[in-house]
């Protein structure tokens, strides 16, 4: 496998450009092993595609089938057909796939966080041994159902209903900006009912469901996003999420899913960085290579600092995640600083690249316009800025 920063030129290599801090050393043989595995995947079979796929605007669904043979989806979920992995090892894997793209990092996210997720936890018995196996095989497609379209970043503002009607649910409203969608076999929907706010899983086939392809889009265009709309549709009781009612249940999954931004951001940084180190050392002007001025060894100083705060950061999160001691403050305090460094560092180095930088054949472009859906998404910078100030203050400014 040749990392990012081993394709940097030996001469310049003394501490790992990408990892001055040494991470890797915290990190045990098991949970190294899932970062080579999954780093050799994403150098042999997302970097040489994701450039057109972005381009044309399409999902590069022929890798589903590996991603889930090497154990990549609900990959922290014990059974089922399911790796069984720490947080650590879950957060590598979302670092590695963005350091291919972001795109790729979300199909994961919700497969595993958004949809896995709370079938294992909210769910029955039935619907873990019906849903599960399927999805961590990449045989079943998910999605997951919160957002609306004049909600955003208040989900208690939720316009979806379900009504019980007998053994059954009639489910009415739409959702926006749903990763996979317009593929997926399952959704996992949350809905206002009588009794609070309930989860549901809907499938495709049910009679009212569509789920169309949202277009034209300058961002994660290697993703599919879509909307969904419910009109009339019958849900079985039995397809109720039965062990979770209220905002707790939909919260509660993206707490995971923020978990693994906050170490994907880390990955598309790196790939930035490890660009602009190997651009600037072959680009001559003045008389001299880029990377010998003081304003480009200065701008890239500043990258790697962030980078190995963005690390550091993320790993401690990992260890109280595995712990059992993670609270949802220090996951909002991880995804808003990480995001930023990462967004940050992907527009400077599309700057340090020059005219370059705006082509499809590097990444800083790809890569700072899929951040910018990654910086909004699972709660907004200025979201994560007050569920922290609401922890310092006790005073909630929503």
């Amino acid at each position: 496998m040749a990392t990012a920063a081993e394709n940097i030129k030996p001469a310049r290599r003394g501490l790992d450009p990408l990892d001055l801090y040494d991470i890797r050393s915290e990190l045990d043989e098991d949970e190294q092993l899932v970062q080579d595995t999954t780093a050799r995947f994403v150098d042999e079979k997302v970097i040489p595609i994701i450039g057109e796929a972005f381009d044309e605007g399409r999902f590069p669904r022929e890798l589903v089938p590996e991603i889930a043979q090497l154990g990549l989806l609900g990959s922290s979920i014990e059974g089922y057909d399911c790796a069984g992995l720490n947080s650590v090892c879950y957060g590598l894997i979302c670092q590695e796939l963005e350091r291919g793209d972001s795109g790729i990092r979300s199909f994961v996210s919700v497969q595993s966080s958004l949809v896995m997720y709370p079938i294992y936890a909210y769910g029955s018995d039935e619907q873990k041994q019906r849903w599960l196996p399927p999805l961590a095989r990449g045989e079943a497609i998910g999605c997951f159902g919160l957002t609306e379209s004049h909600g955003g970043s208040d989900p208690g503002n939720m316009q979806t209903r379900a009504k019980r009607d007998g053994d059954d649910w009639i489910l009415n409203g739409s959702k926006m900006w749903i990763t996979n969608g317009s593929i997926a076999d399952v959704a996992v929907v949350w809905a206002q009912t009588d009794d609070g706010i309930q989860g549901f899983i809907v499938e495709k086939d049910m009679p009212g469901f569509e789920a169309p392809e949202i277009k034209h889009k300058f961002s994660l265009r290697a993703s599919i996003t879509s909307s969904l709309f419910f009109d009339n549709v019958r849900v079985p009781d039995s397809n109720r999420l039965p062990k979770v009612k209220g905002l707790k249940g939909p919260l509660g999954c993206l707490t995971q899913a923020r978990f693994g931004i906050t170490w994907g951001a880390i990955g598309a940084a790196q790939a930035c960085l490890a660009e602009a180190i190997d651009y600037t050392s072959s680009r001559v002007l003045f008389d001299r290579p880029v990377d010998q001025t003081q304003t480009i060894q200065r701008r890239m100083a500043d990258m790697a600092r962030r980078i190995t705060l963005a690390q550091l950061m993320s790993l401690r999160l990992g260890r109280l995640k595995d712990a059992g001691r993670m609270q949802p403050t220090q996951v909002s305090l991880a995804k808003w600083n990480n995001v930023r460094t990462a967004i940050d560092i992907a527009r400077d180095a599309r700057d340090i690249l020059g005219g370059a930088g705006i082509t499809v054949e590097h990444s800083p472009i790809r890569h700072m316009l899929n951040l910018e859906s990654v910086i909004t998404y699972e709660g907004t910078e200025t979201v994560h800025e007050l569920v922290v100030g609401r922890e310092l203050t006790g005073h909630n400014a929503f």
